[in-house]
């Protein structure tokens, strides 16, 4: 790899030899948190062989930007994962792995760091300049893997992203109470709210039933979209807000 990093926001390049050729073109953008210890740690997770992953790019707490691989390579991310009928997602996507704990014991998130926000925001309008990468696909790693993944979590500043240009947000619904499905629900309703989820991307099957699968849709919906309240309950809040996104979903 050239140590020239693809994008000038990054200020060295750390090789990894974790990655292969693409198979499909560029078309998509996946945040993840790395969730170990420090950023050194993760660093040399990502470059180790034995490993077998790898991210394109890693932003450091204080705001520093690493390449691990080239942008034109698939690097190994994503892993089992799908969106809009499409399962290789690290061949057409490029991933950013953003330094940070992770989810505490008690499922609490620290927030993430000015400094770092600042970074990932100015590495996302880069790239988004430079690839063919509509707003809706901005995605987050537990958006195309939701029954194994919660990063980068409810609280990712998705909606500070979107208002620098990042990504596809509309402003939550308000929490009120009224009707809502959860898990076990069964009919033409739970249909619709199926179809919803899999119009916007997300890799759910029509069935007409709320199971398992459903409800880490829907968690994962709410994560980076109404991260008020993450419990996998479909409530009107919820689908009044992947309604607004569907109204707006560019293409």
């Amino acid at each position: 790899m050239s140590l020239t990093p693809d994008s000038p926001v990054a200020t060295q390049v750390v090789p990894s030899p974790n990655h292969d050729e693409r198979t499909l073109p560029v078309d998509a953008l996946i945040l993840h948190y790395t969730g170990m210890a420090s950023a050194a740690e993760a660093l040399l997770r990502l470059c180790n062989p034995l490993a077998k992953v790898s991210s394109h790019y890693l932003v450091f707490e204080e705001g520093r930007v690493v390449q691990m691989v080239p942008e034109a390579r698939r690097a190994w991310h994503a892993g089992v994962s799908a969106w809009e009928g499409v399962r290789d997602m690290n061949s057409r996507s490029i991933g950013i792995e953003i330094a940070h704990p992770g989810h505490a014991e008690d499922g609490s998130l620290a927030p993430y760091p000015e400094a770092q926000m600042a970074a990932v925001t100015a590495l996302c309008r880069d790239i988004l300049g430079r690839w063919p990468i509509r707003p809706d696909r901005v995605l987050a790693h537990s958006d195309i893997a939701p029954e194994r993944k919660i990063d980068p979590g409810e609280s990712f500043p998705w909606g500070a992203l979107s208002r620098d240009g990042i990504g596809h947000w509309v402003p939550p619904a308000p929490i009120r109470d009224g009707r809502f499905f959860s898990e076990g629900d069964a009919g033409q309703p739970i249909e619709a709210l199926q179809s919803m989820f899999a119009l916007y991307g997300y890799d759910l099957p029509v069935s007409g039933t709320f199971d398992a699968r459903t409800r880490a849709a829907v968690t994962a919906f709410q994560r980076h979209f109404r991260p008020a309240r993450v419990d996998g309950v479909a409530d009107a809040s919820t689908i009044t807000t992947l309604r607004d996104l569907l109204a707006g979903k560019p293409g």
